[in-house]
Formats: C-alpha cells, structure tokens, sequence
C-alpha cells in the first residue's frame, strides 16, 4: 500500500491550491481525480475573473486552470486523472478506482476537494433529451466545441445562469428567455446586464410549467407563480426551443466526508449537507480537511484561497512549518478571503433584500426585475460621467468586491479605493487618453469610453465585444439599448484587438448624439 504525506481528493481549483502550497512546503502530495483533464470548473470558464490582482482578477478562467497546473507540476505534485476515489476508511486509507483497478493508499493527512454537483428540477418532460444542466450546456461548449442546441432556454438567474446564458450567445446559440421563480436577478448586475443588452428578456417570479416533445425537446411552457411559488392561471408563455438549460444551485459532493464518519451538518446556507469544519476547513476527523465547494458554495476564487489555507495547514499539522509561519500566512489569507466575502452577494447576506448600495444610493429595481438599468436611474451611479471629449461612462451600480479598472487606467482616471466593493468613481481632474484599458479589464464588461459630441451631430461608444465575427470598419448597424431592444441606426468606426485586451475586442460604433448614453450594444444588418 503506497503513503502519501497528503492525499488530495479533487484536482479543481480549491484542490490544486492546495496542493501547490503543501507541496512547495516539502510535503509528497498526490492529487486524485475522477476526469480525465483537471482543473475542475477553470477550464470550463471563459469569462474573466472577478476580485482584485491577488485574487487572480480579469484572468480568464481556464487561464487560471492553466497556471495552477504549471505551479502544481513545478512543485512536484502528482496529479492522477480517471481516478474515482471510491472510500475514505478510518486512519485515512483512501480506495481509488484507476480503470478496471481498485488500490488502496494511505495519508498521513486527507484534503478533500471534491467541489459539488448541479441540482436539478422536477416538471412534466423533465426526463426529455434536450434537458439539461447549465454546466454540462458549458463543458459542451467550452470544453469540446459542441453546441448543446439551436434556441435555448435558461432556468435560473444566478451566476451560473447568467454566465452560461451569455456563453451561450457567444457560441451562436439563440437564448430565447432567461427564467427564474425567485421574484429578482440571483446573480451579479453586471452579468445580467450583458445578457439584457443582446435582447435576451428576462422573466422573473416565472418557472416552467412543462417540456414539450416527443423523443426531445421542441418547446416550453413557463408561467407566472405567486409569493407561493404557485401557477398563475392565465400567465402561460410558450417558447419553441430545442434545449432547456437549468441552473438551479449546486449541492456540496460530501458522501466521502460522511463514509470517513466526520461530523455532517444540514446547513441550506453552505448549499446541504456539509462537514462540521472551522475556518480553515480542519474537520471532526484529525488529519482529515475540506476546501472549496464540499464545504459550503461559493465563488471558483474562494475555494482557490481555502485550498491554500487547507494544504497550509496540513503542512503544519505533519510538521513541516512551524506554527508562527501558519499563523502569518493564514492571516494573509484571511485577508484576502474576507474581501471576497463583503458587498450585497456576501455569504452574510444570503437571502437578504438590499435596497441601498454601501454610499447609500437606491438600488435599481429595474435591474433585479428585469436584468437591465433603466435609462432614469442609471444616473445616480458615481460612475456615469458627462464631460467633453472621450470619456469612461461605468455603470457598476452593486457593492461586488472587484477592483481591476482602477489598477487598468494609465492615467488613474478610475478610483475605487481601499475597500474592493465599493463603487467605481471617475475623477474629475484626469483626462482619458483613450486606450482602451479600463473597457477590456473589467469582469463584468460595464464600461464604456463615450464622446457624447463630435461636433458633426454624432457619438461615439466604445463597447466590449467577445462576439465572432468581428464586424469590420464601416458595417451597418443597430444600437441596442441597456434593455436589448433597437435605440437607432449605428455604423462601426473601428474594432482595436490587443494583446493586453485578453480577447476582449472593443468595438467603437457612430450613433446620433442623443444617443449617447442609452446605446449599449451592437447588432449587424443580417444579410
């Protein structure tokens, strides 16, 4: 039977992390993972990151994926892929299942990283090809270039939701709804708003009432549902589509935890049944650890620090730090994870109605309703400017712990401040050179670069662009307004790629000038 000083169940960004800071402690590390690629969920990511640069913020995900695993092998961590780790018994044997071979290993310490698992709804049709989960539609996708439909509906409005509904767009696929029974917008603002600005609609306090088809999916039928979460009669609306997506919440993969008889919880606010942990995931069983998901949902950028945390702490555990070095580094750690943790989407404020931003400006409620910002309150946002020339216009209106922009802009144009959620500001003194920078980083794609007057009767609008293909110079055109539907006729002036972009295209448009800070997105002229 082969030892291990850490076994690491999960090759996923809470488990790569910590086997990154375990390994480069001196410890032999062994990471086991039932897929045949590692990396969990990163590779799965296009979009970029949220959080500020120790975080890994405006990098991509499978970017992220990418680093980890060069930082896994250069510490000399052995990953072992298509390896089902089937039990986890007293003194920390672990049983894994490598093709048709069943061996048993044992630890000196046991992380386990083994992340959680889509939920899934109930409704006449559900069983149809053509359902299904959000992260499947997504490593279809991202994964291996295959479209999980033609017209699609999603179910459900968080991160998830919006994500992958925005993804799916990217990859040419029709969203034809955005659904969701919760009675506002689940995820962040500015993935909704991306989202709205194609032309998706959204429909909240809307759930499905049925799939239709024979052998697969060729419509849906959703309706309203009351503070219930009852069927209004007469709300029905029906939608010819070929794939239903759901995106219904994750469920922490716990079963090894409560094989290996650790002290279990049925904690709805950490996503189910989770281990009894403290803050740095050590469990009821000593030497055994948890990190990421298993022990309670959040975001891909948490579980990466409570990896770290995790793979630290095993290393003090078997003896290989001394505790002022654990004590040192965990409250660096601590650090970074509690700004994560701040801002209305906070674990603290889980099922909370905000109604204020942290200046206090009232939140809009448009934008939970509907996806999008009306056009008569998106001027109470620090970050919505009107000067002379070009000029940055961003519309973040939500306390979200992201701080890109601010390092971005050259010219320190963009301020948020010490704290990481509070509303991005423009200072008034400094002069936008208009490169582009600000536009490109930001996660949530909600900045703009304005001139609301070129002196001949015309604007320009600078916008992320992350769609194929790239119109070129002169193409014909709609102006799409925040809430996705035609504000006027717009021409593009130019399309700059760059290295420093990371794939975000800014596309300038001309559009009348009155139009200036209503138009948002652009639609070529089908040919």
């Amino acid at each position: 039977m082969k030892r291990f000083d850490l076994i690491i169940v999960g090759a996923g960004p809470s488990g790569l992390s910590a086997a990154i800071e375990a390994a480069k402690r001196g410890l032999d590390v062994v990471v086991f993972d039932e897929n045949e690629k590692p990396g969990g969920q990163l590779f799965k990511q296009i979009h970029k990151f949220f959080g500020s640069k120790e975080h890994r913020a405006k990098v991509r995900g499978f970017v992220i994926g990418e680093q980890l695993l060069k930082e896994a092998d250069e510490a000399g961590v052995k990953v072992v892929l298509n390896a089902t780790v089937i039990g986890l018994y007293q003194d920390k044997e672990v049983v894994v299942k490598i093709g048709e071979e069943i061996s048993h290993y044992k630890g000196d310490s046991i992380i386990i990283a083994t992340g959680a698992a889509e939920n899934m709804v109930t409704f006449p049709g559900w069983t149809l090809p053509g359902v299904i989960g959000a992260g499947a539609a997504q490593t279809m996708m991202n994964l291996h270039g295959v479209l999980p439909g033609k017209k699609v509906l999603m179910l459900g409005s968080g991160n998830v939701g919006l994500v992958v509904s925005f993804q799916l767009l990217q990859c040419g696929c029709e969203v034809v709804a955005l659904v969701d029974a919760a009675p506002r917008v689940g995820g962040y603002g500015v993935h909704a708003a991306k989202v709205a600005r194609t032309g998706v609609p959204f429909f909240l306090s809307h759930t499905i009432v049925k799939a239709e088809g024979d052998e697969a999916v060729s419509g849906v039928t959703i309706a309203e549902v009351d503070d219930k979460f009852q069927f209004i009669p007469g709300t029905e609306k029906h939608f010819d589509v070929d794939t239903i997506c759901l995106a219904v919440g994750l469920s922490p993969m716990s079963q090894l935890l409560k094989m290996a008889g650790a002290k279990m919880e049925d904690n709805p606010r950490r996503g189910g049944q989770v281990p009894i942990c403290d803050e740095y995931g050590r469990t009821s069983i000593e030497g055994v650890f948890v990190a990421g998901d298993v022990s309670g949902i959040e975001e891909a950028s948490s579980a990466m620090i409570e990896g770290r945390m995790a793979g630290i702490v095993a290393a003090e555990y078997l003896g290989y730090i001394e505790k002022e070095e654990l004590d040192s580094k965990l409250k660096e750690l601590d650090c970074a994870l509690d700004g994560l943790r701040q801002g209305m989407f906070a674990p603290s404020n889980r099922g909370k109605a905000i109604e204020k931003t942290e200046e206090g400006i009232d939140i809009s409620t448009n934008l939970l309703k509907k996806g999008y910002i009306a056009d008569d309150e998106i001027e109470r946002f620090p970050g919505i400017t009107h000067r002379k020339g070009i000029h940055p216009v961003i519309e973040c209106t939500q306390n979200i712990p992201c701080n890109p922009c601010q390092d971005a802009c050259p010219k320190k144009c963009i301020s948020i401040g010490e704290n990481i959620t509070s509303l991005p500001i423009v200072l008034q003194d400094c002069d936008c050179i208009n490169c582009g920078m600000c536009v490109a980083s930001c996660s949530g794609q909600a900045i703009f670069l304005v001139d609301e007057d070129c002196g001949d009767g015309t604007a320009t609008v600078t916008l992320p662009y992350e769609f194929l293909p790239i119109p070129a110079e002169g193409t014909k055109g709609i102006a799409l307004g925040r809430d996705g539907n035609k504000v006027c006729e717009a021409t593009v002036v130019s399309v700059k790629t760059a290295k420093a972009f990371d794939k975000t295209n800014l596309l300038t448009m001309r559009i009348p000038k009155e139009y200036a800070m209503s138009a948002r997105f652009f639609k070529a002229e089908e040919a």
